[in-house]
């Protein structure tokens, strides 16, 4: 079997591109060709092409054929559409990566499902998903485009720090610094290793069962933020003081996170895997976040070029906590 990863080499999709080539795949990858801090994918041929250039995309891809296409690099309805152009009468099935961040915000039913409506108000990222879906549902509904819709939750492998402050976090933390957690530190959260992902999401590809369908993929680990900054902490040998600062006021503080709060981290997830598990009947996500903390504080501490601290953002921190405490 055939098959094109646009990406492949990212947080998501390097574990998916591994476990692909284990499982006999003939596996193209078509990135930008830049060093990433993830290995490079042996036994993967590699196409260099700039995945938000369909121009670029279509040069690199030629005249080939391939009984599945994945992108993984497509945001936008543009992108999707030139997708839909190029791979038309070229692919068995055409998966797009979309996003859980999706689904209905506020979250008016718990647990989400599949069927849970897709609506985001407050963040462009989710709303362009949502659009690169709508137009996937008709091609296929119009012109019987093999798409399939896979919709990962908050996805991570040892490079990611699950927090939008990154290695500040941790090296707040180790400095006995308070560490800010938006909200009362009790919304629920879902962290899903992107090992986990792939085992989940590989045995999609060439299953026409998904095809014309929309399936998510995540653990079924629930926990609070609170708890992931506190696991996060003891993977770094530390305790965590946590400061609680509401998500809205948060946002406002630190502008670059304001949609991804209020459009998703502030809601609590859960998701029921029932569709994917009918799907792959041996599928388990098996990484706990104690597990997955401490390989991201492993990482780190073996990278001290990812050891960077934003000074801009640890001020602001800073004044966020002495407004909190007073």
């Amino acid at each position: 079997m055939k098959a094109l990863f646009i990406g492949g080499t990212g947080i998501i999709s390097s574990d998916s591109s591994r476990l692909a080539v284990e499982r006999g795949w003939d596996l193209t990858l078509l990135n930008r060709g830049k060093q990433s801090t993830r290995p490079a994918i042996e036994g993967a041929r590699v196409l260099v092409g700039d995945a938000t250039d369909p121009a670029s995309v279509r040069a690199a891809v030629g005249d080939e054929t391939f009984d599945v296409v994945v992108n993984f690099r497509a945001f936008t309805p543009d992108q999707v559409r030139a997708d839909v152009d190029l791979f038309s009468g070229r692919t068995g099935q055409y998966v797009f990566i979309s996003s859980a961040s999706a689904y209905q915000k506020p979250v008016l039913r718990r647990p989400i499902t599949e069927s849970t409506p897709l609506r985001n108000p407050y963040w462009q990222y989710s709303r362009d998903k949502i659009a690169c879906e709508e137009l996937l549902v008709t091609a296929y509904r119009r012109d019987g485009f093999p798409a399939t819709i896979v919709r990962p939750s908050h996805t991570y492998d040892a490079t990611l720090i699950p927090f939008d402050a990154g290695w500040t976090m941790i090296d707040r933390m180790r400095r006995g610094l308070p560490v800010v957690v938006h909200g009362d530190g009790t919304s629920l959260w879902v962290l899903t290793h992107a090992r986990d992902f792939a085992r989940g999401f590989v045995p999609l590809l060439g299953d026409p069962r998904v095809v014309g369908d929309s399936v998510h993929i995540t653990s079924d680990e629930t926990i609070t933020w609170d708890a992931v900054a506190h696991a996060l902490a003891r993977a770094a040998e530390v305790e965590a003081d946590v400061v609680h600062v509401s998500s809205a006021r948060l946002g406002r503080a630190v502008p670059a996170w304001e949609q991804g709060l209020l459009g998703d981290k502030a809601h609590s997830l859960v998701f029921d895997n029932a569709k994917v598990k009918a799907l792959v009947p041996d599928f388990t996500a098996t990484t706990t976040w104690a597990e997955g903390a401490r390989e991201v504080v492993a990482f780190h501490d073996a990278h001290p070029e990812l050891q960077v601290v934003d000074h801009e953002l640890d001020a602001t921190l800073d004044r966020l906590v002495e407004a909190e405490r007073g």
